[in-house]
């Protein structure tokens, strides 16, 4: 599969890049720098199963896990998840990890109380919709489902954090996905797009019940460029959409 193979190669470089960033123990949605210590979209998780999907380097697990959550988290790359164990090995925090794939959760129905991705997952695979019927099925009744991508506005213009990147040159309704390829002309990396209304469409196609859609703010004295995100362009457009969905109760 292109992702994980791209993620198990790209891992050191990633972290070496954005670790810092990220923490060994904190949960960061994205670039914008909002942190669920501040957001609490996630409402009080002490006691609670906690699913922490794609996880990367699990920092939001063990950071969920010091706030009294019980935690599992699960990545397709075992070059995260090495970076993960390495992080809990500085940290002393540690969460239990599971290598597998979001279309396929290991979990039996009704497992967990939430679960969580920042930017894992959702905008690596083909059939998102199906990522979001699994997460219904693991989740209880009354459980949350709170995910970050990257807003899809971003797709009408290039991958430059400076004024190149401030002109649209794509189309928002073109959903073929950007994808990168090696020499011999095999997909290296896969990213998939999807409209507002599309990822709305998903949650509410799986159960969900849509509580709020959040597009960040760039903060004021934040300098740090993450990749196609930037002071210049944070600053007139979203870069990161976080939904918040709740599974109904039984009762309701």
């Amino acid at each position: 599969m292109a992702s994980r193979g791209w993620w198990d190669r790209d891992a050191d470089a990633y972290q070496a890049e954005h670790g810092a960033f990220l923490g060994d123990v904190d949960f960061v949605w994205c670039p914008e720098g909002l942190r669920e210590a501040d957001a609490r979209l996630l409402g009080d998780v002490r006691g609670r199963r906690v699913l922490e999907l794609g996880c990367g380097a699990a920092a939001a697990g063990r950071w969920l896990a010091r706030e009294g959550a019980r935690v599992v988290a699960l990545d397709l790359s075992a070059g995260m998840l090495r970076h993960a164990v390495a992080a809990a090995d500085r940290s002393g925090v540690r969460v239990p990890l599971v290598q597998a794939d979001a279309l396929t959760l290991p979990f039996p129905d009704a497992a967990f109380d939430t679960v969580c991705t920042a930017f894992g997952a959702v905008p690596f695979v083909s059939d998102s919709a199906a990522v979001m019927r699994e997460v219904f099925r693991v989740l209880r009744p009354g459980g949350r489902w709170v995910f970050s991508v990257t807003h899809p506005m971003r797709w009408i213009f290039l991958d430059d954090p400076g004024e190149g990147g401030l002109v649209a040159v794509h189309s928002y309704f073109d959903r073929r996905p950007y994808v990168e390829h090696d020499a011999h002309g095999v997909p290296t990396y896969v990213e998939q797009h999807r409209t507002l209304g599309d990822r709305i469409r998903e949650i509410v196609g799986a159960g969900f019940v849509l509580r709020d859609l959040i597009e960040p703010e760039w903060p004021e004295g934040h300098e740090q460029i993450w990749g196609q995100w930037s002071p210049l362009r944070g600053r007139l457009f979203p870069g990161t959409a976080i939904f918040v969905a709740d599974k109904p109760n039984d009762d309701a």
